[in-house]
């Protein structure tokens, strides 16, 4: 079986790797086609770090790294898991839609820091600053305070340090960044009339000796959503002045916003900026950036984002934020997060080496309650995730499988029931209570069912995220957002099951963009489990 793996991944490598060669002077964009939102982007010699948003998956807070703004690669999480509620276990409630959002990283005399508040109220609320000697970490918490709202972290050249956040608020904290110093709380500018809406995801920078603020305008004017300004001025505490610095739509799809600005070793500039992309997320894009009467300006020569960059010249080999995996290694990839916190005594690649082993540990009513769910994004434009499954062991009531896993969800799910095994493909759904995120209501539609007489089973979903056909009343085109589902009863004749699923997005619940999850868990006893030989990837 792994023979067939290797061979089946080494094609794939061979077409990936024929694609990428067609076009290695060139990013398409989206930079990343996947669920990277908040992204916070720095330097480090030649090497990009940037920061990202997953909530409630863990481990949290991912740190990806570049040489060349096309390749990227996770290369650490700044937590490994979230502690101070039973809700991160999936246990009186839930987490979905909070936990970590839009963290802020620094390089500061040696030092990598990494300033995140959790969307949440009370204690669960705080402020976290990281640091670490290695962007791969590991990383230390170096205090807990009082919540910000996608706040920056900012070491000024006098070692001052502050933190920026909310809509235009800032306060000065300690130098050894225990707490706020208290008394110097300021609202550097008012918001202006034209700005309808929130102004949020602060990133703050120096450049030649001036501050720049650079956030998002989620609503300037009847029907205009989403653009970047950018508030400047001489001194920290004002008074600034502002700039709209991108406002563009891109690809068939909405406005894009919130962001920063980074720079080379060269001395040129780049944005990255994410743009809502429906049920795949919130993808990444990347313009260039020009100084133009002191201001940063994002986009090409017509201010708008480019369909393709060169990208830089580093000699750095192919990589991916999402892979297949043989489940060969000592340790769990880090392309790979939890749905929650992960019970570690319910999974394993040990006892079976070669094998994911995901153990029942509880009694659940279904996937959406289930602990050590594990996921990887999906991709654009298409993409698809494969499993090969060993259902032996599995219990009466217990339901192990693959999912393209969001609030609403299209789900792969063998179920046990006695002797027998079934293959369902089915439509979930869930509703949450807004305080609490419990569990409210969870639906079910099974579209289509097939009797299995064999213990091993290999599950596809293909994701399709190019644009439609179709045009709102704005212009844009939206999503195509298709699942699609597929069974092998031998790894080489695939069947379709059920119908193609259409993917959301809704901030209202999960906030997050579609993943390939995996899964096992028990209706009745605990006790099953089920052995995960591969999970083969591709994409276009």
């Amino acid at each position: 079986m792994k023979r067939m793996l290797t061979m089946i991944l080494m094609i794939c490598a061979t077409l990936n790797m024929t694609a990428q060669s067609t076009c290695n002077e060139k990013i398409q964009n989206p930079m990343l086609w996947a669920d990277v939102p908040d992204p916070d982007v720095i330097r480090v010699g030649d090497t990009f770090y940037l920061v990202s948003t997953t909530m409630h998956l863990m481990p949290g807070a991912p740190v990806m790294a570049s040489k060349d703004l096309k390749n990227w690669e996770t290369v650490g999480y700044i937590f490994d898991r979230l502690t101070d509620s039973p809700k991160y276990d999936l246990q009186e409630g839930t987490a979905y839609g909070r936990g970590q959002w839009a963290t802020s990283l620094k390089y500061h005399k040696g030092k990598f820091y990494a300033l995140l508040a959790p969307n949440e109220e009370g204690a669960m609320g705080d402020t976290y600053i990281f640091s670490a000697e290695k962007a791969e970490g590991p990383w230390t918490i170096v205090s807990r305070m009082r919540h910000f709202h996608d706040c920056s972290l900012f070491f000024d050249d006098d070692d001052r340090v502050y933190v920026v956040y909310g809509t235009g608020e800032m306060m000065e904290l300690k130098p050894d960044l225990s707490d706020v110093i208290e008394g110097t709380h300021q609202q550097i500018f008012e918001r202006e009339a034209d700005e309808t809406g929130l102004l949020e995801g602060s990133r703050m920078i120096k450049h030649n000796g001036r501050y720049y603020l650079l956030m998002i305008s989620q609503a300037y004017a009847p029907g205009r959503h989403r653009r970047e300004v950018c508030y400047r001025a001489d001194d920290i505490h004002g008074p600034y002045e502002k700039n709209v610095i991108l406002e563009s739509d891109f690809g068939g799809f909405p406005y894009v916003g919130q962001g920063t600005i980074v720079d080379t070793q060269d001395g040129d500039w780049y944005g990255i900026i994410f743009q809502d992309r429906g049920g795949v997320g919130r993808v990444l894009t990347l313009s260039p950036c020009r100084w133009i009467d002191g201001w940063p300006q994002i986009g090409d020569e017509n201010g708008k984002v480019p369909e393709t960059m060169r990208p830089l010249k580093s000699g750095q080999p192919e990589t991916a934020i999402v892979k297949s995996d043989e489940f060969g290694d000592a340790k769990l990839g880090l392309h790979w997060q939890w749905n929650h916190n992960p019970i570690d005594k319910a999974w394993s690649l040990t006892e079976r080496p070669g094998f994911l082993r995901l153990k029942t540990n509880r009694v659940v009513p279904n996937l959406y309650l289930a602990p050590n769910t594990l996921t990887q994004r999906m991709e654009g434009p298409t993409c698809s995730g494969a499993v090969l499954l060993d259902l032996s062991h599995l219990k009466d009531g217990d339901c192990a499988g693959l999912a393209a896993f969001n609030s609403d969800s299209g789900i792969l799910t063998v179920k046990r029931q006695g002797k027998k095994l079934t293959l369902e493909m089915s439509e979930q759904t869930v509703s949450l209570t807004d305080r609490e995120k419990a569990v409210e209501n969870h639906t079910e539609k099974i579209i289509a069912q097939v009797p299995l007489k064999q213990t091993k089973i290999w599950l596809r979903i293909d994701g399709d995220f190019r644009a439609g056909d179709s045009k709102t009343s704005g212009g844009f085109s939206p999503g195509r957002d298709l699942a699609t589902f597929y069974y092998s009863l031998d790894g080489e004749q695939w069947t379709k099951i059920g119908n193609d699923y259409k993917m959301t997005f809704d901030w209202r619940r999960f906030f997050m963009g579609s993943k390939f999850a995996i899964f096992c868990y028990a209706t009745k006893k605990a006790g099953g489990y089920v052995d995960v030989d591969n999970f083969v990837y591709s994409k276009q």
